[in-house]
């Protein structure tokens, strides 16, 4: 899956200040969602993260405000199922997002309110 992060802290003006890659699909736990990636927001913390923290290694995947639609569901999840609409922010130390697919404690997501749907397809920066 595509995915959009950084390969070392500094300003937002460098040339590679972000890039586009290619990641694998992420696993979840009994107690995740994996949501498929709608819609994203540039979150303060995502500016702070990107300007003043390099990747320990790789490649580092930021973002912490999305929207998205379930795909999977942990065995333990019983207030979601595939197919739901759902927003979240992430606010665990080492949970990242993806543009693609994120693994989400389903703790921390939001079925979405009607009349809201989301995009057709992923909208990436």
């Amino acid at each position: 899956m595509k995915a959009i992060g950084y390969n070392q802290a500094g300003p937002i003006t460098a040339s590679e200040a972000l890039i586009e890659f290619e990641t694998g699909i992420p696993e979840i736990g009994p107690q995740d969602l994996l949501v498929e990636v709608r819609g994203i927001s540039v979150n303060p913390v995502d500016v702070k993260v990107r300007a003043n923290m390099g990747p320990k290694k790789g490649t580092k995947v930021i973002g912490y405000d999305a929207a998205g639609i379930v795909r999977e569901v942990g065995s333990d999840v019983s207030k979601f199922k595939a197919g739901d609409e759902v927003f979240y922010a992430v606010i665990l130390p080492g949970q990242v997002q993806t543009p693609s697919f994120m693994p989400l404690m389903s703790a921390l997501s939001g079925r979405s309110l009607n009349p809201w749907t989301l995009p057709n397809q992923p909208r990436f920066p």
